[in-house]
């Protein structure tokens, strides 16, 4: 299960972040995951808690934003969104298409007390 090394990735950055005197604990954290990162969501929501433990972040929200796939069409030239990889472009059905982007996990911001 990658989704606890994922966690453990997110927990260094968190105590990072939160390592200011000032800053008590933290409450939300708010991560964009993209359609094909391979997250798979609910083991990810297991680990944070487990991750977590001891932390200041300990008992605090993860929310997850999803973020569409995107590729460029090489036959019309347009950025669309795309549902799986292999899915034909959406605006004019041409196969030929360039994944890029839905791949990216990253922690957009987090709330601290």
């Amino acid at each position: 299960m990658h989704e606890m090394s994922l966690c453990e990735g997110i927990r260094r950055i968190v105590d990072q972040a939160a390592a200011a005197p000032d800053i008590a604990r933290v409450t939300r954290v708010r991560l964009e995951i993209g359609r094909f990162a391979g997250v798979e969501k609910a083991a990810l929501s297991f680990a944070w808690d487990v991750v977590m433990r001891g932390s200041k972040a300990e008992g605090a929200e993860l929310l997850m934003i999803d973020l569409p796939g995107r590729a460029t069409c090489f036959d019309c030239l347009r950025t669309v969104e795309i549902m799986d990889r292999l899915d034909p472009c959406p605006d004019c059905g041409g196969g030929r298409l360039l994944p890029e982007g839905g791949d990216e996990m990253r922690i957009r911001d987090m709330e601290v007390m």
